[in-house]
């Protein structure tokens, strides 16, 4: 049989060929993979920063109410004697100022006649000491008798002081406003007849009225007697302060809120029963400020994210101070590092960033 002997050539050719290639391709493949996977350079995020500062931060309880008459400065305002309501000049409600008339009152026919018979008492024991005292200078009196004279003008005089300060010595009488204020209660009507004594009006001065608030019983505890108050009216602009003046041991029943009485600073130049809100500023508390897009949160919690050398730093805090703009934050933060705010919630800790200029 005939050899080809042309064959292990082209073997020898084919081989050497197709190895080289094997070989290229491997080379290409390793030099394409070759590192390690995190060593591929990541672009840096583009963010805005702000850097934190520590500062005091107030917190604070929220609370809704109304304006009232503090009972504690309240007054029950009545008649010495009996009587009769002729006119009534206010109505509940109504802020008067001091001396203004409240009601006119005709005073009891038997008042007016107890105070009458005080009166002739009183100018039959003078007519008497007159004369006791004449007959005394004519050797016709003893002392003991003109004594006994002085001793029965002074009794009348005093019986009939008796009678004008339960109110005989006048047929019409005048219930004025003790002071600038508001007339919570009127318990009298045109026409109705009183004892001595009765209340008449509830009168509250202007310097009595307080700021009746609800706060939710679980931020009652925080509120102590002296607290700062900052209270408005829900519906306007008049800004009013005032003090904590007690705290409520107990729920009320109807609005399921603990009560918390507020005394103002200024009387103020609203109607009682205006609707309030207030901030009652129950704790200061030093704490990092940042800008609210810088708080952030996840299941682990919250946090923020600071630059340290040009990569995001995941730092867990505690927010103290939700309310406003900053917020106040508790937490592990570097005062030289800046905190992202613009893009944050973008980043993970760890990613590589750039400061917008």
């Amino acid at each position: 049989m005939k050899v080809d002997k042309s064959k292990p050539m082209e073997c020898f050719l084919f081989y050497p060929r197709s190895f080289a290639l094997i070989c290229g391709l491997i080379l290409f493949l390793s030099a394409c993979s070759g590192g390690e996977p995190g060593e591929i350079a990541q672009a840096p995020v583009t963010v805005q920063t702000a850097m934190p500062a520590r500062r005091v931060f107030h917190l604070y309880v929220d609370a809704y109410g109304a304006l009232t008459g503090d009972t504690r400065r309240a007054q029950t305002l009545s008649l010495p004697q009996a009587g009769q309501v002729i006119a009534v000049e206010v109505t509940p409600g109504h802020r008067v100022h001091k001396g203004e008339p409240l009601l006119r009152v005709a005073t009891d026919p038997n008042a007016v006649s107890a105070y009458q018979q005080a009166l002739n008492t009183a100018n039959q024991a003078r007519d008497e000491l007159t004369r006791t005292q004449r007959l005394h200078d004519e050797k016709l009196a003893t002392n003991s008798q003109l004594d006994a004279a002085r001793k029965a003008l002074a009794d009348a005089q005093a019986a009939l002081a008796a009678q004008a300060k339960l109110g005989g010595a006048q047929a019409v009488t005048t219930l004025d406003a003790p002071a600038d204020g508001v007339v919570t209660v009127l318990s009298v009507q045109l026409g109705e007849r009183f004892a001595a004594g009765a209340k008449l009006v509830e009168f509250t001065p202007q310097r009595g009225l307080a700021a009746l608030l609800g706060v939710e019983p679980e931020a009652a505890a925080r509120i102590r007697v002296g607290d700062s108050v900052a209270i408005k009216p829900v519906y306007g602009d008049t800004a009013l302060s005032g003090t904590v003046g007690s705290v409520a041991d107990s729920i009320d029943p109807q609005s399921r809120l603990v009560s918390v009485l507020a005394t103002l600073n200024a009387p103020p130049a609203l109607a009682a029963g205006t609707a309030l809100s207030a901030r009652i500023d129950t704790e200061q508390m030093p704490a990092w400020a940042v800008p609210r897009d810088a708080l952030l949160d996840d299941e682990h919690g919250d946090y923020v994210l600071q630059v340290e050398n040009g990569k995001a730093h995941r730092v867990d805090v505690r927010v103290v101070s939700p309310q406003g703009d900053p917020v106040g934050v508790d937490g592990k933060l570097d005062a030289r590092a800046p905190v992202i705010t613009l893009g944050a919630y973008e980043l993970s800790d760890g990613d590589a960033v750039k400061a917008r200029p």
